[in-house]
This record gives structure tokens, sequence and C-alpha cells, in this order.
């Protein structure tokens, strides 16, 4: 086999059946995916389902705590599960450079599969396209997922005194990334912290009746996930600065770059808006989770005809979180 992606891994012949059935098959070995057909067959309990898609570009390809394989997978894992949703079955579809390393791929793809055999989920169909060296960025990768709604869970009415807990610390993953592709030579412990977040969802699923929506804070970080929320309730919000998980070690960073933790991607968290009256129970129930030991509750919505989303520190003073206006930084995911 070769050693690095030919344009002809990508013509639909012999080489493109050798490259998904050592790689691929290999690695996402199950009869859906290996029965050859044009589209995966599979049955599904009757009830809502749920379904996403999503295109990843990271740059770098490998970065502390994961690479784009763990980072495609767990990432539209984190859109359904946020969603309420049990993800099921996932496409992955790659459009990779000529000249690419067919060992990294490997690398990649193995490590989409564990991932996928961790949550039970598997890859049931795919596509893999081949350009011109110099026509793209080595890989890029889009996956879709479907998934089932458990316990009926359904966005609701946010109201004034709701509750918003962050399952962990805040502003890992953009930071890692940043410290890797610009090379800042700092000594630290920075990993990102991409993985998927069924689990945390799968633990509070009893207290759906109480929660008023879920969401993934990445492009923007949670000041722009925010101002979404705000935008859709009609309130305000209100967040304790000193309530905010940040590791000392990712505000120290951003403070020396000029960037800001509030804005910075994560990819294994989750924002929960919930009734005021169960909040600390859900952080209770959070908080004996390993991924979740810092989980916090780090503020509330108010009425506030005007929706605007600040920070309060501990001296009184305020600061107005806007929307991310562009990109802090790019290919983040």
């Amino acid at each position: 086999m070769n050693k690095t992606i030919k344009l002809f891994h990508g013509d639909g012949g012999k080489y493109t059946s050798e490259l998904i059935e050592n790689i691929f098959y290999k690695h996402f070995n199950n009869s859906i995916l290996t029965s050859g057909i044009d589209s995966a067959l599979f049955n599904v309990n009757s009830g809502k389902m749920a379904f996403t898609t999503d295109s990843f570009v990271v740059k770098p390809l490998f970065f502390s705590g994961g690479n784009i394989g763990k980072l495609a997978v767990c990432g539209t894992i984190n859109d359904l599960s946020v969603s309420g949703a049990k993800p099921l079955y996932l496409s992955a579809g790659f459009i990779i450079e000529e000249g690419f390393s067919i060992e990294i791929l490997d690398l990649i793809v193995e490590e989409m599969a564990k991932q996928c055999k961790l949550l039970g989920v598997k890859v049931v169909t795919g596509d893999t396209k081949v350009v011109e060296k110099g026509s793209a960025d080595r890989i890029f990768i889009n996956t879709a997922g479907v998934g089932v709604i458990q316990n009926n869970y359904e966005m609701k009415k946010i109201e004034a005194g709701d509750k918003i807990i962050v399952s962990g610390n805040i502003g890992d993953h953009g930071t890692a990334i940043t410290l890797e592709r610009y090379g800042v030579d700092v000594k630290s412990n920075i990993k990102s912290d991409c993985a998927s977040v069924y689990e945390i969802v799968e633990a509070i699923k009893e207290y759906y009746p109480f929660v008023k929506i879920m969401k993934d804070p990445t492009r923007g970080g949670i000041a722009t996930i925010l101002n979404e929320i705000s935008s859709i309730s009609g309130l305000g919000i209100k967040l304790v600065e000193e309530n905010i998980p940040i590791l000392r070690e990712v505000q120290g960073v951003n403070k020396m770059l000029g960037l800001d933790p509030l804005y910075m991607a994560c990819e294994g968290r989750v924002i929960i808006v919930a009734k005021s009256e169960v909040a600390k129970e859900i952080l209770g129930r959070l908080r004996s989770l390993k991924q979740c030991k810092d989980a916090s509750i780090i503020g509330s919505f108010t009425e506030d005809s005007e929706r605007i989303v600040y920070v309060e520190n501990s001296f009184g003073g305020e600061r107005i979180l806007n929307t991310l206006d562009g990109e802090m930084l790019p290919r983040i995911c």
C-alpha cells in the first residue's frame, strides 16, 4: 500500500477500495458500513429524533488532548447530546490533500473509532475525496449524526431567575490550540477539553423537566453562546466573575496574549439553563462526575429589556459581554 495519498485514491477504483478497506473498514468495522450499499439502513425506535452535521478544519491536526478525528466524532456527538438525544449513528466524510500521510490518516481514523466505541456509536456511512496538492490544507472531515431524544426532552421558555450552570473549566481548547499553532513557549499543562459530553447530559436526564436549554460552548466561547440564549429568551444575563471556572494557567496565557477566555472555545463542556430551585441539585450531580469536578453556577437571567449579558466582579464592577465580532482564533474546530 502507498505511504501517502495519491489522486488515484479518490477516483473510485481499485485504490479507493483499498483505502476504504485498509483504513475505514478496519477501524469502523460494523455490518451496516461494510454491507457496501449506497445508504446506511438501520432500525430505530418510534419517537423524536435528532440530526446534526458539522465540518472540522482544525489546525494543527494533532494537539494536546486530541486530534481532528477525536474532535470530529466528539463534536457531532456533543451536538446531539445537548439536544437531549442519545447518539446512535454517524457518517464521516473526508477531503484529503494529495500527498497526505496514510500513516497519519490511520491514526486519525483509529482515534475516531476509539471515541465511537466508548459510547457504542457506529460510523455507518461515509465518503472520501482526494484533491490536488495545494487545493486543501492536508485533511478536512465532515461528520453527521442521528440520535433518539430521551425522556421527552425539549427546550422550554426561559424565565428571570433561571440559573446558568457550566459543567467545567472554560477556554481550555482554544488556549491549547493557540499555544501549539503559534509555538508559544510557556511552561504549562494546558490540554484541550475535547471529549464527549453525553455522560454529562445522561447524568442529569431526570432533571429534564426543569432544564430549559443545553448548549456546548464551542466557537465564540461561553460569552457568545450566552448572548445567543439571551436573544432567544428576550432576557438579560448576569454572570458572577468569581464563579466562572477558569484554570489559572489558561487565565495567565490569555492575559499574556491579549485574549479573553470567555470567548475561547470549549470542546467538552455544557452550558445548562435550569430552574433556580433545582440548580444546586443538578450541580451536585455534575460534580459527582470526574470531568465535572469544577462545575459551577455562574449566573442567572434577569428582567432586562435590553437583553444585556454582563459579568460582575467581586468589587461590584461590571463588564458587558457582546457577541464575538469576528474570529478571535480561526480553525479551532
